[in-house]
């Protein structure tokens, strides 16, 4: 299984590239394989504030639907453009096109709170 090791990760199953006070979002490689075929991503937050840990949308594979949670407290600026027509990009490439939401960060202390890959490997029995 693949973690990057240049991202940070959350006991939720999502990883989080951050560049600065702005931060790409997505759920790892551990998560999509565990909720199979995805189906539909709704994110209804785009241009709001979200606090950490709070949900700010939901996944829906084929068997079951997730709640996505905020790693940081940030602002959802964009939701991925290509997961509209193309969902299924989480599994097969969810560190890269299959990408959820970018968001500017609220406060970057929070980045102390997530975990290294080795330490979500570790978490997911990797």
């Amino acid at each position: 299984m693949n973690f990057p090791a240049e991202l940070k990760y959350t006991k939720d199953h999502e990883w989080i590239r951050i560049e600065g006070d702005t931060a790409t979002i997505g759920i790892t490689e551990f998560a999509q394989g565990e909720l199979g075929d995805i189906v539909y991503v709704d994110v209804n937050t785009v241009g709001q504030e979200v606090a950490k840990e709070e949900v700010f949308g939901t996944i829906e594979a084929v068997k079951t639907v997730s709640d996505l949670f905020m790693p940081l407290a940030a602002t959802v600026n964009e939701l991925n453009p290509a997961l509209d027509g193309q969902p299924e990009l989480v599994n097969s490439d969810p560190y890269g096109e299959g990408w959820i939401v970018k968001v500017t960060l609220s406060d970057a202390s929070d980045v102390e709170g997530l975990l290294s890959a080795d330490e979500y490997a570790s978490l997911v029995g990797a």
